[in-house]
């Protein structure tokens, strides 16, 4: 081919074949990878982003990337092969953000390592254990603007057209260069939607755009053919794929998803993922369509109070504005029923100079606003009312680990505490 780097094209014989599904595609990759030992722990991979034999030398492949070089900040998702992606972020001095697990307390945390951290520490932020001790969540006002995006993979697509066009700015003689024409750049992950929702939820509150670039890091037996018709709307495209011994531009053209397709979210999922339930109010409040996975759209009855936000007035102290029916339904009580006894939430370790507003948007952002809220910030405690217990301990749940400015405040039921 005339450019004197040898060219490796490893290809693993396609076994997809017409009729098969998605599930079909990962069942097959994970007894592959299984049954040839091609895996690192944990085991078995079945269920799981593969964290395959070789993963740290394919993830050397990241930072010759161009893309790479001149992002500012690099979301890389938390699983296992891409540990070493992640040291490569923190050892340029960009920013790193790390989705937060099954996105249970929000999207994303930033990772901050100590100051004057040298490379074993830096290898330390970037396992699972770093990510936890070393991380600032990064709220939906953030403004935050990502300029790459790191997923993992189950498989990953390409139909080969070979053609010389060198991909490494800086390639080593040994790195196997390859340009494919006509790529697809289909992704399939591990079946759970997260990275897809992710990349959704980042559209949506305006962190990514059209020509933020995706990258997967995958073992070579993971590149397989994958058919057309089984990609859906809400599934993200990859535009480079990187294996221990290629990458691979994909060339993809079609366009990733506009934002979250709310008519696939069901209310379960609403229920895992708070930070679902403050996107929807805003782009509710936007005017567009948020109808979940089986609702229907209505409109509201004649005579129905309407929501309003928490800030927009005030109401009598105990009467049940909308809020509690949305926090009612999320925590399974159905509306209309009865009058169940209201519950209090304790919140503790308020900042000195912590504002009752900055609450009042932290409670928001979690999708756990209140009936009412009873601010005490000289004795640097709230109390909060849910309309009944069981929607005061899903608040407490989702408010765990929430903090104002430095500190994290301590959020339990207040049985008690109002007297303490």
């Amino acid at each position: 081919m005339g450019c004197g780097i040898p060219l490796f094209v490893i290809k693993w014989e396609s076994f997809v074949a017409v009729g098969v599904s998605k599930q079909d595609i990962r069942e097959q990759i994970w007894d592959h990878m299984e049954s040839q030992n091609l895996a690192d722990f944990p085991r078995p991979v079945h269920h799981r982003i593969p964290n395959f034999k070789g993963a740290s030398h394919a993830a050397e492949q990241l930072p010759r990337l161009q893309a790479f070089k001149t992002a500012r900040t690099i979301k890389v998702n938390p699983d296992a092969p891409q540990k070493n992606a992640r040291f490569f972020v923190l050892e340029s001095n960009k920013t790193l953000l790390v989705p937060t697990p099954r996105l249970r307390t929000g999207l994303f945390n930033k990772i901050t390592p100590p100051p004057g951290a040298t490379k074993d520490i830096l290898r330390k932020c970037a396992t699972s254990q770093g990510v936890r001790n070393y991380s600032v969540p990064i709220g939906l006002d953030s403004r935050v603007l990502v300029d790459l995006v790191v997923v993992g993979s189950v498989a990953v697509s390409e139909k080969v057209d070979l053609m010389e066009n060198p991909l490494l700015s800086d390639a080593p003689d040994h790195t196997a260069i390859l340009i494919l024409g006509c790529l697809s750049g289909w992704r399939i992950g591990k079946g759970e939607g997260y990275a897809d929702l992710e990349y959704a939820m980042m559209v949506s509150m305006g962190a990514v755009s059209t020509e933020t670039p995706v990258v997967t890091i995958v073992h070579d037996c993971q590149v397989v053919d994958i058919p057309e018709e089984l990609l859906e709307e809400h599934d993200i495209t990859v535009d480079y794929i990187l294996t221990p011994t290629r990458v691979i531009a994909t060339g993809c053209e079609r366009p990733q998803p506009m934002g979250i397709t709310w008519s696939k979210i069901s209310r379960e999922m609403m229920e895992k993922i708070p930070v679902l339930r403050s996107l929807r109010a805003r782009e509710q409040q936007a005017g567009k369509d948020v109808t979940l996975q089986g609702e229907h759209q209505h409109l509201p009855e004649p005579g129905r109070q309407q929501a309003v936000p928490l800030s927009a007035g005030r109401r009598p102290p105990d009467t049940p504005g909308p809020e509690a029916s949305s926090m009612a339904a999320a925590c399974g009580s159905p509306p209309g029923e009865g009058a169940p006894l209201a519950a209090d939430a304790y919140v503790g370790n308020l900042p000195r100079d912590a504002r009752v507003s900055d609450l009042k948007r932290a409670l928001r952002e979690l999708g756990s606003v209140p009936l009412r809220l009873t601010w005490q910030g000289p004795r640097r405690r709230a109390f909060l009312r849910y309309p009944d217990s069981a929607a005061a301990q899903q608040a407490v749940s989702c408010l765990q680990g929430l903090r104002l400015g430095t500190d994290t405040l301590r959020v339990a039921l207040a049985r008690q505490q109002r007297d303490k």
